[in-house]
């Protein structure tokens, strides 16, 4: 009986937990369009500063990076980190940009970025979702936590079981 109701707590766990993807998902694409626009922005400054000295944007990487100034050469290499960071989000916002929920659930690669997720999860309020994905997830959430405490329940009784059939014959 006690574990009937442990199992019971585990899917409720389970489901509570999952129940939120949808909505932190959502937080999470909203954020990250936020990101690349600023990004895109900082980025765009860089080229029209660069195209009033009559070079490319590579060109102008080049010529800071070659620099005798210290903080050329340093803001070179960021300025080329900040290019790679606009990129790389532009990439997963492209991907994310009108996926539904479940959708993107399977998208979950494109949502890794630990700065964006953090701030997200900053602002989240977790609410009771009562749409069809918030449910959705929920259902699967709560038989996601009882067979993670079934098979945490069988991994510690089976010990216990190599022993009793490993009892010695007598002869």
């Amino acid at each position: 009986m006690i574990f009937r109701a442990l199992t019971f707590v585990a899917g409720l766990t389970g489901a509570a937990g999952l129940s939120q993807f949808p909505e932190f998902s959502q937080q999470y694409a909203q954020r990250l369009g936020g990101a690349v626009d600023e990004l895109t922005r900082v980025v765009a400054d860089f080229d029209a500063d660069a195209a009033k000295l009559g070079l490319s944007r590579a060109a102008a990487l080049v010529d800071m990076a070659g620099s005798n100034s210290q903080m050329a050469v340093s803001r070179a290499q960021t300025m080329a980190q900040t290019i790679d960071r606009r990129d790389a989000l532009a990439a997963d916002l492209a991907a994310l940009q009108g996926a539904g929920p479940f959708t993107r659930a399977s998208l979950m690669q494109h949502m890794t970025d630990p700065e964006i997720a953090s701030r997200a999860l900053e602002v989240y309020k977790p609410a009771l979702p009562l749409t069809f994905e918030g449910l959705s997830f929920g259902g699967v959430g709560f038989a996601l936590g009882a067979m993670a405490l079934a098979l945490l329940r069988r991994m510690l009784a089976m010990p216990a079981h190599l022993l009793r059939r490993r009892k010695p014959t007598q002869a």
